[in-house]
């Protein structure tokens, strides 16, 4: 069995694991892994722009804005989206980050490097002025409290235990078409033109259009993002489209690892769970969590996807160093 194979029924037996044991946990806990999985949405689609792509984004969280306060105001205003129009909920979400990522991109996709990071840092920033100051529409600085979670297919997703399994149905099949996408000859030509640009220029790549797509693409998996969101928290305000929710999103694909998908899941879930137990410990907790970040950063560049890789090295190069020692002592 290849290591790819074996990697994948590591995933598929986790995945399994957690849906059988999520009965079993305190609705506290519950709650925990739901958020952690929503933000497991957001980071895989960061890592398509940064692990794949090579494109650093600070501005992930506006799409996630833009998903949660469509669903919010359609549910306030409308009472839409409280039944089985659920689903067009979502795919609004879906589009509406998806144009919003189409129309930031036809700006930032032309820069490279710290430029674009500083134009999706301000066409986020944009989206938080509205959300802060459209008051009529968006609550402003109080935010838009939404009704209890609809009914689905005669399934009451106010228990918070129903909420998680859609939660992760969805974590699922987005892990699973991000997953296909990038193992797909497109996602293939991401690799390249992040390795090599120009190369990939001179081989007839259209490189700006590979990168729009793939920047268009991760808005509309952060537009469902923001959908799941809403539902989960109850409430959208302006404090979910700052600048710090898309540094999270950004550093949680650092933290577990970039260019693997998964480890934007794992870097979600260890600063959810770590967030959530640092802050009842220490009021200093950020200090805490950011040292994590920095020490991740200079020891493990490969953040901890790359950990079995180095503790393997290291094994495959002990025996080489105890004999180089053997050999100059017997001399």
């Amino acid at each position: 069995m290849n290591t790819h194979r074996r990697f994948l029924l590591v995933i598929i037996a986790v995945l399994v694991g957690l849906a059988v044991i999520a009965p079993f946990t305190s609705p506290y806990v519950i709650i925990l892994i739901t958020h952690a999985l929503i933000f497991a949405i957001l980071a895989m689609s960061v890592d398509l722009l940064l692990g794949y792509t090579g494109l650093p984004s600070l501005g992930q969280a506006a799409y996630l804005g833009m998903g949660a306060y469509l669903t919010a105001i359609l549910a306030t205003k409308l009472q839409f989206g409280l039944d089985g129009t659920f689903w067009i909920v979502v795919v609004l979400g879906m589009g509406i980050g998806a144009a919003t990522a189409a129309f930031f991109g036809l700006f930032a996709i032309r820069a490279a490097g710290v430029y674009f990071l500083m134009i999706t840092l301000a066409l986020g920033m944009c989206v938080w002025g509205l959300a802060y100051r459209w008051n009529s529409l968006t609550g402003g600085d109080n935010g838009i409290v939404l009704p209890p979670r609809p009914k689905f297919w005669g399934i009451d997703l106010a228990d918070d235990l129903a909420y998680f399994y859609l939660v992760f149905a969805f974590f699922v099949v987005a892990l699973a078409a991000l997953y296909l996408l990038v193992r797909s000859p497109f996602g293939r030509s991401l690799v390249g033109i992040r390795e090599n640009e120009l190369r990939m220029r001179i081989l007839g790549y259209n490189t700006w259009l590979h990168k729009y797509i793939a920047f268009v693409m991760a808005g509309a998996f952060g537009g469902i993002a923001g959908v799941l969101w809403a539902h989960s928290n109850g409430l959208v305000s302006p404090e979910d489209v700052i600048l710090a929710t898309s540094v999270d999103a950004l550093l949680m694909v650092v933290l577990g690892g970039p260019g693997t998908l998964v480890g934007g899941a794992i870097g979600a879930s260890v600063v959810v769970f770590l967030r959530e137990y640092l802050s009842t410990l220490v009021p200093w907790w950020q200090y805490v969590l950011g040292a994590v970040y920095v020490l991740t950063i200079l020891y493990l560049p490969g953040g901890l996807m790359g950990l079995p890789e180095r503790i393997r090295r290291a094994r495959e190069q002990s025996p080489h160093v105890e004999k180089k020692e053997i050999a100059s002592l017997s001399h």
